[in-house]
């Protein structure tokens, strides 16, 4: 499957379904044929919802409603020539499943409207038009309170199923070895493909700096083979960031766990802690979802703080670039961060 070509893919697709926001009828025989739209309901248009870095993700209007449909495919959406485990639509599914039980969790995510595994396919509930927090990165502020919901959110998520609550297993290996990839191999990887100059001039040179030393590439790995590809207690979502946040009347939600396993607490913090520093939010934010965050297992924050130094590491020099028209400079500042984080703590 994940060689599949686009072409290839949507001449037989799984569970016959290639979900497109310019046709609205392919989707509208779909929903039927799976008793989804109610008698006398039809598919009136379709757009395309977000950007779907990972995913094709489309709202649907009918005559009385909209609602999200989403669909993988076995490379990412915004980088085709990735390939990318095309059933990972199924781990979003066994997130909803395991998340049933944790009423602050379940609250926050869209509600699911309809799972179909053999397409690929989930259908959740709009959100609405706000948009995710990305415009964090243009110069937009979070408040204390959003970032309350946030800490409050992970607490919950990480301490029910590290406290006892029964679950299935989820190790997710493949999207695992995916994001392992892309966060802790390819940005330090010699020959990667990657024109950093075209970002800012001099930043080549500066990763070619960093991938001279051997120190922080090799606590780099370390983390990378120890931390992130091991199993651990808690239910992690995977992917903490801003695009994975929608902005809601009633504070943000969460959307897109994809990417969820579980492992150790400390990185979900940590890619949160990482992006509230590359949005240049005010450090008291980050300082409040050290503090607000509780967790019953034991946590360790040094660790956190290295995990977040690659997170950074990697939006700077990695693939993964940030929607950010930073000053000139600042990616060295942040280049800079990201080593100490690594090697001071």
């Amino acid at each position: 499957m994940a060689s599949m070509s686009p072409e290839e893919f949507r001449r037989n697709p799984p569970g016959g379904l290639f979900l497109c926001p310019d046709d609205a009828p392919h989707l509208d025989r779909y929903l039927r044929s799976h008793r989804f739209l109610e008698p006398g309901e039809s598919i009136l248009r379709c757009e395309r919802a977000g950007e779907g870095n990972m995913n094709c993700v489309v709202r649907a209007h009918t005559e009385h409603r909209t609602f999200i449909v989403k669909q993988s495919r076995p490379w990412v959406e915004k980088y085709p020539q990735f390939a990318a485990p095309g059933d990972r639509a199924c781990r979003e599914l066994e997130f909803h499943a395991l998340t049933a039980a944790i009423p602050a969790v379940a609250r926050s995510l869209p509600r699911l409207l309809l799972g179909d595994p053999a397409a690929h396919v989930l259908v959740l509930e709009d959100l609405g038009t706000g948009g995710d927090y990305t415009g964090l990165y243009r110069g937009e502020v979070m408040s204390g309170e959003e970032l309350d919901v946030l800490a409050d959110l992970l607490s919950a998520l990480h301490e029910a199923h590290a406290s006892g609550l029964p679950h299935a297993p989820l190790p997710n290996r493949e999207m695992r070895a995916l994001n392992h990839a892309h966060i802790f191999e390819i940005p330090l990887a010699a020959d990667n493909g990657l024109s950093l100059d075209a970002l800012e001039p001099g930043l080549n040179l500066a990763a070619e700096v960093l991938k001279a030393d051997v120190e922080f590439c090799q606590r780099v790995a370390e983390m990378g083979r120890d931390i992130y590809l091991a199993d651990g207690p808690c239910l992690l979502h995977g992917d903490f960031f801003p695009g994975s946040f929608i902005r809601t009347p009633t504070g943000p939600r969460l959307i897109d766990p994809e990417f969820c396993f579980f492992g150790r607490p400390e990185y979900d913090l940590a890619i949160l802690l990482a992006h509230l520093h590359l949005a240049g939010q005010p450090t008291a934010l980050g300082h409040r979802l050290r503090t607000r965050y509780r967790c019953a297992i034991p946590f360790d924050e040094a660790l956190m703080l290295r995990l977040a130094g690659v997170e950074i590491m990697r939006r700077i020099i990695g693939y993964a670039q940030l929607p950010h028209s930073w000053p000139p400079g600042t990616r060295f500042r942040l280049l800079d961060t990201a080593r100490r984080l690594v090697l001071e703590n």
